[in-house]
């Protein structure tokens, strides 16, 4: 049967290839309990990808390559880099990966400087424009 919208995605598995069927058995629980296993900041990350695609399993692809990457580098530093990615807002596969192939979850991610506001007679301020 014809699918009714344009450009709208199909769920029938037998039309999909092989290769993207793997992933309709996982499920966003089973996704968000693998990533728990590792750490907090991994599953707050994974989370975050599910959230941003209009549908879940949009995101499938790319979470699950993130929580593979446990095994090439390990949990730890997984989660490391989980949190870096969140803090410099990351959220997809291959930042993670950048991020631990250049070791990157092992230096703090550095601040910007406090700046003092600049006084001038020049700068009119916010109270200027009420």
């Amino acid at each position: 049967m014809r699918g009714s919208g344009n450009g709208r995605h199909t769920t029938v598995p037998e039309h999909m290839p092989s290769s993207h069927r793997r992933y309709g058995e996982w499920t966003p629980a089973k996704i968000r309990q693998e990533a728990q296993r590792i750490g907090p900041m991994l599953s707050l990350l994974v989370e975050k990808v599910i959230e941003a695609k209009p549908h879940p399993e949009q995101g499938y692809r790319s979470c699950l390559g993130i929580i593979g990457l446990e095994k090439r580098f390990g949990a730890e530093r997984l989660e490391a880099a989980a949190l870096r990615a969140l803090e410099i807002q990351a959220r997809n596969y291959p930042s993670i990966k950048s991020i631990l192939e250049k070791g990157l979850d092992q230096v703090p991610v550095p601040q910007s400087p406090e700046q003092e506001p600049i006084i001038h007679s020049n700068i009119r301020g916010s109270s200027y424009y009420n």
